[in-house]
């Protein structure tokens, strides 16, 4: 049976030790892997207006991680998606995240974890505007947030994330329009 689990600033830091235990065991001393934080939890990692988030979305290119997020589901009972890359199957996933991503902390020697933050998550949020998520609430909880975040910085993002502004819906646009002008 698993616990009911919820990734927050209080314990985020603690499950990021822990897969980075698992990691170093199946890859061996000297085993280095990145992980990419995307939407809630690299919110949670760089904001204060959102608590809590259900899961750990990531960009992840191993099969010694993919491993590992199961054994610390199994050992501390958590959800088997815990942690997963299923934004991989979004419109939001470009991999040049890679590029415009930040360091966040390194584990054990072993784990370095990298998020998204400011215009560039705007910018995904954006792409994918899902309005049954938290998107809209998200795009907004940044810009109130940190007030230095320009339109003209955010539509660059796009851009350097999607390749054109209009790589993101006419509603997406509007709705940062008028957020933006207020």
């Amino acid at each position: 049976m698993f616990t009911k689990f919820e990734i927050n600033k209080d314990n985020v830091n603690f499950y990021l030790n822990e897969l980075s235990k698992e990691a170093k065991k199946l890859g061996g001393r000297g085993f280095k892997i990145d992980l990419i934080l995307v939407g809630g939890a690299s919110i949670i990692l760089n904001y204060n207006f959102r608590n809590s988030s259900c899961d750990i979305d990531g960009y992840y290119k191993s099969d010694v991680l993919k491993q590992a997020i199961q054994r610390v589901a199994e050992r501390l009972s958590l959800p088997d998606d815990w942690l997963n890359n299923d934004f991989l199957n979004t419109s939001s996933f470009t991999t040049n995240i890679v590029k415009y991503s930040e360091f966040y902390k390194e584990f054990n020697q072993c784990l370095s974890v990298r998020t998204v933050s400011k215009e560039y998550l705007i910018a995904m949020k954006l792409k994918s505007f899902r309005k049954y998520k938290s998107d809209i609430s998200d795009i907004a909880g940044i810009l109130e947030e940190d007030k230095s975040i320009s339109l003209l910085s955010i539509k660059n993002a796009v851009i350097n994330l999607y390749g054109s502004y209009e790589a993101v819906s006419d509603e997406a646009r509007d709705f940062l329009s008028q957020l933006v002008s207020r």
